[in-house]
């Protein structure tokens, strides 16, 4: 990676850094739970842990790639010099968090590949393959049961990925992010609209914006704070690799502001899209579906009730695939810049490593499905033993490694670099409004929080 590559200014790395926070996350997993734990409850709790704990962990790791210019283990190693004991294994922090993305592309790949596949099945399969949920959910068991199809779509989108991280960072993932994000903020929108002129829609929107106070409880609040990894894209690298390649003229503050109104906006509007009009076509208990079924299952049954439905939902999916091909983009791109830096290879041999990475692991994912699909990686753990070979790649990026690698951010900052310091260096930017509710955070909230998370992802809470 040469030194001045990075962006050519301040909408190149807004657009960049929103399409990674932009991802899978929002358009799938925030609409389930906000309909899961309350629906105005879950919003207005999220939103005040976008402005604090999401906001902390967002700039923190912008901010030490912009002062380091490394990908994440760079960072950490280059931040530990000097340090003694204890605080020098901080830096295996950066290894966490380089780890993470090379976990997450394959089978965000494979998942990709599901939803070109489902642009295609709108378009050219019977209609009545998604009238009915038996139906809807056949149809998607075979295809993920199948070997042929599932792999072609896999590569499919694993090559447009390629084509896109060869051109580099300005004329590949900044122009290809420029061109997605407007189009994908167009569709979100536009389906929205269409949705609220939908008979019965007052009833999904007060389920989603009226606040069920019984709904709330203490994991209310854990599964928003769960959700901030996915929807800001923290812990997996991202950040620290894209605050790298941020000019130094720049004003830090301002450009991470930008990215979180970006995201939570987007994250809002796919549950307006989304949760309203299932509640219309299939009750409250469609909209609390969880995992593949509700992008998978349920929206293509509930499209194929709407008026011109099979154009509402090739569009929903377009969208869909926009958000994933942004996120896949940022984090193949960091597992690219990693790769060159760690190993002093260029650019072209860190892809080629990549590529196997994600065509390897990617591959033997699809087939959890029909070849390995009596393979459950984590079957010595009873409460995981049912998980296949895609949940159990979930499982250890998002809901371990992805804490443990935020906990090693706040020691970083708090204890290596020091919050006066770092404070410091992102007031030289620009006017910074939340300084202090950021170091109320980073020293008394977030590692707590994060240590509940992980607690609770493997059993130990319940």
């Amino acid at each position: 990676m040469k030194a001045h590559d990075g962006f050519t200014g301040k909408i190149g790395y807004v657009l960049a850094a929103a399409g990674s926070a932009v991802g899978l996350g929002n358009i799938w997993r925030f609409p389930y739970l906000t309909a899961k734990y309350g629906g105005a409850v879950f919003l207005l709790v999220y939103f005040i842990l976008v402005l604090t704990f999401g906001y902390s962990l967002l700039i923190a790791e912008n901010c030490i790639g912009r002062i380091t210019r490394k990908g994440p283990i760079g960072a950490y190693r280059q931040l530990c010099e000097g340090q003694r004991s204890f605080l020098k294994s901080v830096r295996f922090g950066g290894w966490i968090n380089a780890i993470v993305p090379l976990i997450i592309v394959p089978y965000y790949c494979v998942i990709g590949g599901w939803i070109a596949k489902y642009i295609a099945a709108l378009a050219f399969a019977p209609a009545e393959s998604f009238t009915s949920a038996k139906a809807s959910a056949s149809y998607f068991t075979s295809f993920i049961t199948a070997t042929g199809s599932p792999l072609f779509y896999f590569f499919l989108f694993v090559a447009v990925l390629i084509g896109v991280i060869a051109f580099g960072v300005q004329r590949g993932v900044e122009r290809f992010n420029k061109i997605l994000m407007p189009a994908l903020a167009v569709l979100i929108v536009a389906i929205c609209v269409y949705s609220l002129f939908l008979p019965g829609i007052g009833q999904g929107l007060a389920y989603y914006l009226k606040p069920d106070f019984s709904k709330f409880s203490a994991m209310t609040v854990v599964a928003a704070v769960g959700q901030l990894f996915y929807s800001l894209s923290i812990a997996m690298g991202i950040m620290i690799t894209y605050g790298s390649y941020m000019r130094d003229d720049e004003n830090l503050v301002s450009c991470v502001n930008q990215v979180e109104v970006f995201d939570t906006l987007i994250s809002f509007f796919a549950g307006l899209m989304i949760i309203p009009a299932v509640v219309v076509f299939g009750g409250e208990k469609a909209a609390e579906a969880a995992g593949p079924s509700l992008l998978f299952v349920t929206m293509p049954q509930v499209f194929s009730g709407f008026p011109c439905g099979r154009l509402v939902g090739i569009a929903f999916f377009v969208l869909v695939l926009f958000a994933a091909a942004t996120s896949a983009i940022s984090l193949m791109e960091t597992n690219v810049q990693t790769i060159s830096q760690e190993l002093k290879t260029s650019r072209k041999k860190a892809i080629a490593f990549v590529v196997a990475d994600t065509l390897i692991i990617g591959t033997i994912t699809v087939l959890g499905y029909s070849v390995f699909a009596d393979f459950h990686p984590l079957a010595f753990i009873e409460k995981f033993a049912k998980y296949d070979i895609l949940d159990s790649l979930d499982f250890i990026s998002n809901s371990v490694l992805m804490p443990i690698g935020a906990i090693f951010t706040v020691i970083l900052v708090v204890a290596i670099i020091g919050l006066p310091k770092f404070s410091e260096y992102i007031r030289s930017s620009g006017k910074w409004g939340r300084e202090y509710l950021f170091q109320l955070c980073m020293t008394v909230f977030v590692i707590p929080c994060l240590l509940v998370i992980l607690l609770y992802a493997v059993g130990v809470i319940k």
